[in-house]
C-alpha cells in the first residue's frame, strides 16, 4: 500500500463521518438556533427550555436516520474489509 491510498483511505472515512453525523449536527444546531432566537426575542433565559427540546428532536432524528446511517458505515466496512481482504 502506498501513501496515496492510504490518504484516499482517509478521506473516504472523514467523508462518512461527514455524512453519518452531519444530518444531526444540522438539526441540533438549527433547533439551537432557533431556540435561541426565540429566547432572545422573549428574554426567558431558561436553560431547559433550550436543552430538552433540542434532545427531544435530535433522539427522534437519530430514530428516524438510524437506518441511514447503518447502511452508510454498513457499506464502508465491507469497503474496508474487502481492501483488507485484497492486501494479503
Amino acid at each position: 500500500m502506498d501513501f496515496d491510498s492510504n490518504i484516499e483511505f482517509l478521506r473516504i472515512a472523514f467523508w462518512q463521518i461527514i455524512v453519518a453525523a452531519g444530518p444531526i449536527l444540522a438539526v441540533a444546531l438549527a433547533i439551537g438556533l432557533l431556540i435561541g432566537i426565540i429566547q432572545a426575542a422573549t428574554s426567558i433565559n431558561e436553560m431547559t427550555l433550550s436543552f430538552v427540546p433540542k434532545l427531544v428532536i435530535v433522539i427522534m432524528t437519530f430514530g428516524l436516520l438510524s437506518g441511514f446511517m447503518l447502511a452508510q458505515l454498513s457499506d464502508y466496512f465491507m469497503f474496508i474489509f474487502d481492501q483488507i481482504a485484497n492486501i494479503s
